[in-house]
């Protein structure tokens, strides 16, 4: 399981890319009650991304380095 939880993490950080989403449109695409695929919860817990002022997510510092160091993607921090 952690492996596709991985994996889809870093889809997560790269959908969210360079600009920050709101945190609605974040919740719409991420969100799942399931307990097998808790990718938001877990990027989350793991500081991969952000809320700034409190309605936007960015994906945080530690984001942007597992996302370059897993994928060779970078992505311009705020």
């Amino acid at each position: 399981m952690t492996e596709n939880v991985d994996s889809l993490i870093l889809d997560l950080l790269a959908w969210i890319g360079d600009e920050p989403r709101p945190y609605a449109e974040v919740m719409e695409a991420w969100r799942t009650s399931c307990p097998r695929l808790p990718v938001w919860e877990v990027a989350t817990d793991r500081g991969l991304v952000s809320r700034r002022r409190g309605s936007l997510v960015s994906v945080s510092a530690a984001g942007a380095e597992y996302l370059s160091l897993r994928s060779g993607r970078t992505v311009a921090l705020p």
